[in-house]
């Protein structure tokens, strides 16, 4: 594991590009209605990107279609915009990267359509809750399992269950760096946190078992067993004290 320690002036530059994603993600979440297509979506972020002097990390990326990602109900990630049309009480994540000056910002999260039936909001509310429980424990000194523990105690605390086959990841120049980042661990195991490390904290949360499966097109991600899913990100910063979190705007 080789995990890239980052410069103050380099940590700006993602500080930029994480304020052009949350930027992003806002303006998409305000657009999240019933009736518009997920395609119409990732058209904004497309127009967004560019007037913001930025370019999508995802288009291209291992041959990814798309400038977004959105997941709707049971899907957990990796969803490709398309014609879909999006419904009264969806659940739907959005997941969106940016390169500025080389430097990549990474985040997601998820939305309700309409009018949501109280499991997928209480869904939603702890899967947010989640990744803040994850990020108080991104401390200098602190190690990487801390925060793999904190977000699984706080998931499984409430009954719902955190996807064990995908994870977060280590983010700089490249959009997946080391060393992944489960949300699930061991307290006091993996990698001492030291400052200048920049992070992609993004758990995904289920209502049911945390198995899954792709689809046909051989990209997006849902739960086998069918349960809704909710998804959370922030790029951030371990610093000597509170870590930064890069992706607000």
């Amino acid at each position: 594991m080789s995990i890239i320690i980052k410069s103050d002036p380099e940590i700006e530059l993602m500080s930029r590009a994480g304020k052009i994603v949350a930027e992003i993600l806002k303006k998409l979440k305000s657009e999240v209605r019933p009736g518009i297509t997920t395609r119409e979506l990732d058209e904004i972020a497309a127009r967004e990107v560019v007037k913001l002097g930025a370019k999508p990390s995802f288009k291209g990326y291992r041959g990814y279609p798309a400038n977004i990602c959105v997941s709707i109900n049971e899907e957990i990630v990796h969803g490709i915009p398309d014609k879909r049309v999006l419904a009264n009480g969806d659940l739907v994540s959005i997941d969106f990267g940016a390169i500025y000056e080389g430097f990549q910002g990474d985040a997601a999260l998820t939305v309700g359509v309409g009018k949501l039936n109280k499991a997928a909001t209480r869904l939603m509310e702890v899967t947010e809750n989640s990744l803040q429980a994850g990020i108080n424990y991104a401390k200098a000194g602190a190690r990487l399992g801390d925060i793999s523990y904190a977000i699984q105690d706080y998931v499984e605390s409430r009954n719902l269950t955190v996807i064990r086959e995908y994870t977060g990841h280590g983010i700089g120049r490249d959009m997946h760096e080391d060393p992944q980042i489960p949300n699930f661990g061991v307290r006091g195991q993996g990698p001492v946190l030291k400052k200048g490390m920049t992070l992609a904290l993004e758990p995904m949360v289920c209502t049911g078992d945390w198995h899954t499966v792709v689809g046909n097109n051989n990209w997006t991600v849902s739960t086998a067993d069918g349960g809704m899913a909710a998804h959370f990100e922030h790029t951030i910063a371990i610093t000597e004290g509170q870590p930064r979190i890069l992706t607000v705007s």
